[in-house]
């Protein structure tokens, strides 16, 4: 009697975070490096760099075709709160300029960098954490961007997977997707450079 096991194939959200992996884990260190929660102003760094990713993506949340894709689509935007905690703590908000995703944007480009943001998003729950624990800040002042969904942070993200994974794309637009996540991390990773320069070791 021959046995055969099939491997259940890998879904989108899952070849997604085996290309982006090393990408994004330099990413995470870096920012960590950042020493973000030393203080208010260090923790200000981080901020406006998820002001100036966010604000790049900011158009995707309104684009109606997307939204038919992507249920709960404009429920997870997050600029607006972003912004509302650099306000809480103090902080300028950075010049008007424009975001790098349009509506509109070629379909694979804008899944790639909504994977991006939703898995910070996800991620963001630990930062919440420790930005209330080291800094007193929470939802209501400085935090708001970092706070779960109302029905758990998993969930939320479960249910964004399962739509990405169902959006049905040719082989070429398989390949752009995460090519376009690749540069929405490498995109984060020169906010961080920037607003980040010169504060590793303070």
């Amino acid at each position: 009697m021959t046995t055969t096991t099939t491997a259940t194939a890998a879904t989108r959200s899952q070849r997604l975070k085996a290309a982006t992996h090393a990408t994004h884990d330099v990413l995470d260190k870096r920012v960590m490096a950042g020493d973000i929660f030393a203080s208010r102003d260090h923790f200000a760094r981080f901020l406006r760099v998820q002001y100036r990713f966010h604000r790049d993506i900011d158009a995707l949340y309104a684009d109606p075709a997307l939204a038919a894709l992507l249920p709960g689509l404009a429920a997870r935007r997050r600029w607006p709160q972003v912004e509302a905690d650099l306000t809480a703590l103090g902080q300028p908000l950075l010049p008007p300029a424009p975001g790098r995703l349009a509506a509109g944007a070629p379909l694979p480009e804008a899944l790639g960098w909504l994977y991006v943001a939703e898995g910070s998003n996800l991620g963001g729950t630990l930062l919440y954490k420790w930005a209330h624990e080291k800094l007193g800040l929470d939802q209501g002042f400085g935090a708001s961007h970092l706070a779960a969904h109302p029905e758990g942070a998993a969930r939320h993200w479960r249910e964004f997977t399962a739509a990405l994974d169902a959006v049905v794309l040719s082989p070429a637009q398989e390949a752009a997707v995460i090519a376009a996540a690749e540069e929405a991390f490498r995109t984060v990773h020169g906010y961080v450079a920037e607003e980040f320069a010169g504060a590793a070791g303070r």
